[in-house]
């Protein structure tokens, strides 16, 4: 019997809560369910709130009985923070979390580069906000645990899984032995240690980076800004690279690379993790300030993928689908947008909406944006720990060069995660006006937030379903719109109509945004005379028009909806 321990994680700032693990002696017989999420990190829980808002229905099965040891990820982009606030966190986060937007590289006690990440007015969040993986998880379970779509299962450990004909048989193990739980579809999200990927024998592509990195969180008071400090090759710690962030109440994350030969076990040492924390603030200026342990852990840089996340009725999501390396913040944001991605192809499928094949789509498209980042993360990964003589010689000379010549000094720059742009989608229509445009989000991309009042903000009113935004001074949305949308909808397709420009409601619209500047219209790239932009339920843009018709609208959907 599986018997996960029931002993609260040790930690001097986050207060552990142990759950009453899911027993099958309570509940009798299992009835066939439309979704199994495996795993309730980062990806399995948004997954699941955003399944919840497509209407779906899903288990979550989590082996242990309390969230994530450690801080982990501690970094989270203004994109995924967009993503979660559309299932209802963003808001403890924000409260919780540290906001910033800069970052700056030091070497040889100067510095040498300095990131500072675009903010402007219409940006509800900031572009990164600092908060540890434990708050992140639990503000997650809690909107999870109200959501009555959603069934929290902790203490329940897949032991096994067998594809059948249409559906996925699973052997769970509980405290109080095993039972069988069948499911239409199986979202593993189970991390980068994956046993279902493992138990499949699939294998992922890509390549793996000698040497090891230590992240140690401690409580110290330091008086520095919460900004992202990178220190290269310092004299504690000749060749390799340092990074310190701030983290919510006292505490920093410092990370540093590991000499060639040293091992993880090595490293961790009590005597070997103080030897290095206290040099490492001696250089910055801080030598005997008092400081206490809270967690340690080492990991080394993997640029790694499964060419496709859709095996059978079996989809691969987060770290369980790919490994990125932690420089530019990739992995949690990337399991993000996975999850708002996975979520409603897969709810389109399971109501009947769309042909299995946009499930492929998601693959596709995911396979994509991790791809890129493999490709932008690999650089930074080169840079921070060179994985050859050639790499090493070449990254000394920047070093070198960035203490007298501006023009190396942005190799620095650690390619900050970003929210991909499915560009090559299936999913975009082949017939409107995307090319014309010279402004504005295009094919593929997430959209522009826009400030609509002092708290009031675009992307407070979009997303769940497709969102049309139609920009017109006219008093009524055209008849020939209004009844391809009905036909959408008859479907069973959630639409709505959003006119924007207008300084009074617009008839056939569902929600009406003035826009007497016209910053609206000129953010999205629109004409005086109009035009109008189709998002997809994560947001994406999949058309956009300078004018727009029946035809191409319908068009647009056929494509973004393959039956």
């Amino acid at each position: 019997m599986h018997q996960p321990t029931a002993t609260p994680r040790s930690s001097i700032y986050y207060d552990y809560k142990v759950f009453t693990p899911w027993l099958p002696g309570a509940h009798g017989p299992q009835e066939r369910k439309k979704v199994v999420i495996v795993g309730s990190g980062p990806a399995g829980m948004v997954a699941a709130l955003e399944l919840a808002r497509h209407g779906v229905a899903s288990v979550i099965l989590e082996s242990e009985l309390q969230v994530s040891q450690g801080s982990r990820a501690i970094v989270f982009t203004r994109r995924s923070m967009e993503i979660l606030q559309q299932v209802g966190v963003a808001d403890r986060m924000s409260q919780t979390g540290l906001p910033w937007r800069c970052g700056n590289s030091y070497y040889r006690g100067q510095q040498v580069f300095r990131m500072e990440a675009p903010h402007d007015p219409d940006d509800r969040f900031f572009p990164m906000l600092n908060i540890q993986q434990q708050y992140m998880e639990e503000y997650l379970l809690d909107a999870c645990r109200a959501n009555a779509l959603i069934d929290f299962r902790w203490g329940n450990k897949v032991v096994r899984t067998e594809q059948l004909s249409g559906s996925v048989r699973l052997q769970v193990d509980t405290p109080e032995g095993p039972y069988t739980l069948e499911s239409d579809w199986v979202v593993a999200a189970d991390g980068g240690r994956s046993e279902i990927r493992a138990a499949m024998g699939l294998q992922m592509e890509g390549a793996s980076y000698e040497g090891f990195f230590v992240i140690a969180d401690i409580r110290i008071d330091l008086p520095l800004p919460t900004e992202r400090l990178a220190f290269f090759d310092p004299d504690w710690n000749p060749g390799n690279t340092i990074l310190m962030h701030r983290e919510p109440h006292g505490i920093w994350r410092v990370d540093y690379q590991l000499p060639p030969g040293e091992t993880p076990e090595q490293a961790l040492k009590a005597e070997s993790l103080k030897q290095r924390i206290d040099a490492q603030l001696a250089m910055i200026g801080h030598a005997g300030v008092p400081w206490e342990m809270d967690w340690s852990s080492v990991y080394s840089a993997r640029t790694l993928t499964l060419p496709d996340y859709v095996q059978g009725r079996v989809i691969f999501t987060g770290d369980a689908a790919h490994l990125l390396p932690i420089f530019g913040v990739r992995g949690a944001n990337t399991a993000f947008q996975d999850a708002q991605s996975l979520a409603w192809h897969l709810a389109f499928v399971v109501k009947g909406l769309a042909h299995e094949k946009l499930l492929a789509n998601h693959s596709q498209e995911r396979v994509g944006a991790a791809r890129e980042i493999i490709d932008e993360a690999g650089k930074s990964t080169r840079f921070m720990a060179p994985p050859s003589r050639g790499f090493r010689l070449l990254r000394d000379a920047v070093l070198s060069l960035s203490l007298t010549e501006e023009f190396v000094r942005p190799l620095y720059h650690w390619r900050t995660s970003r929210p991909h742009e499915y560009t090559h989608s299936a999913l975009n229509s082949s017939g409107d006006d995307n090319a014309l445009f010279t402004a504005g989000p295009a094919h593929g991309a997430p959209p522009q937030n826009v400030r609509l009042g002092a708290d009031d903000f675009l992307l407070d009113h979009l997303g769940g379903g497709f969102d049309l935004l139609y920009f017109t001074q006219a008093q009524s949305v055209p008849e020939s719109i209004l009844s391809v949308v009905g036909e959408v909808r008859a479907r069973g397709v959630a639409v709505r109509v959003v006119a924007v420009g207008a300084d009074r409601p617009v008839q056939g619209a569902e929600l009406t945004l003035a826009d007497p500047q016209g910053h609206f219209r000129l953010r999205y790239g629109i004409q005086a005379s109009g035009g109008a932009y189709l998002l997809r339920p994560d947001q994406h843009i999949c058309a956009r028009w300078i004018t727009l018709d029946a035809a191409r609208l319908k068009s647009a959907f056929g494509a973004a909806l393959p039956q």
